[in-house]
């Protein structure tokens, strides 16, 4: 696991702040299975990834470490961790008051850093807005400027990126659709082509059914859906595939 990310995950988990400072957080993590990934060691993979999130008195975190497992013929390449740290100040928090217009409902300074094996550490600043929608639990917008860190990261460009949820009860749980799209377009570098990557979970409650109420939003099970053009910047190099998954809300 990488210590750098690591160290800065501490610096936004609850227990570096003050019990009034943090309104709510959460640590998960899910296991999951798929095939046919592109850019790899191995088309089979199974990865673990531990996960934190909250908010806090002058905005909200995110933070995910994966360490991915390549099955199979993987030439000699047996694992691989890769993790991103956001978080953002959020205006209306800091100012006391609602900074917003329409169905925007605050801004934020958005800050994310990217690092892992290989060229891809990257530093992100922007702005981050939260935008109320009927029938989504929330949905943010970041609009980042990439900074690629290291001669061999061409990645410099900007960033777009929504992150979303949608509940839908289903008799005594739940029925969860969450996830991201990362849209990497106007990149300074020619040999670095745009890239669309959407990555949703569709995940059932599976605990509040077979461990009872005290359970509930805790054990969840699913499939992830992973579609990335031109993946890693690469011309023509289109992922689609999906994986199972498993997940546990600490």
């Amino acid at each position: 696991m990488n210590k750098k990310l690591l160290c800065l995950a501490l610096l936004v988990s609850p227990t570096a702040m003050a019990d009034n400072m943090v309104n709510w957080w959460d640590v998960s993590v899910t296991g999951l299975y798929g095939e046919n990934y592109d850019l790899a060691p191995s088309d089979k993979q199974t990865a673990v990834t531990f996960e934190t999130a909250g908010d806090w008195k002058y905005g909200d975190w995110f933070a995910f470490q994966d360490v991915t497992y390549f099955n199979g013929s993987n030439g000699g390449k047996d694992n691989s961790t890769y993790g991103e740290i956001s978080t953002r100040f959020s205006a209306g928090k800091i100012l006391g008051k609602t900074v917003g217009f329409g169905p925007v409902t605050d801004l934020s300074l958005a800050l994310a850093l990217e690092e892992g094996e290989g060229p891809v550490e990257s530093f992100l600043y922007g702005v981050g807005m939260d935008i109320k929608i009927p029938y989504f639990s929330y949905f943010q917008l970041n609009t980042y400027r990439r900074h690629a860190m290291g001669s061999d990261n061409i990645s410099d460009g900007w960033q777009l990126t929504p992150s979303f949820r949608m509940d839908f009860p289903v008799g005594n749980s739940n029925i969860v659709f969450d996830g991201y799209i990362d849209w990497v377009f106007a990149t300074d570098e020619a040999s670095y082509e745009t890239n669309f990557h959407f990555n949703p979970q569709l995940k059932y409650d599976l605990g509040a059914v077979v461990l009872g109420d005290q359970q509930k939003n805790k054990l969840f099970v699913g499939i992830e859906y992973d579609y990335w053009k031109n993946k890693y910047g690469v011309d023509g190099m289109d992922q689609n595939t999906y994986s199972v998954i498993a997940k546990y809300h600490f």
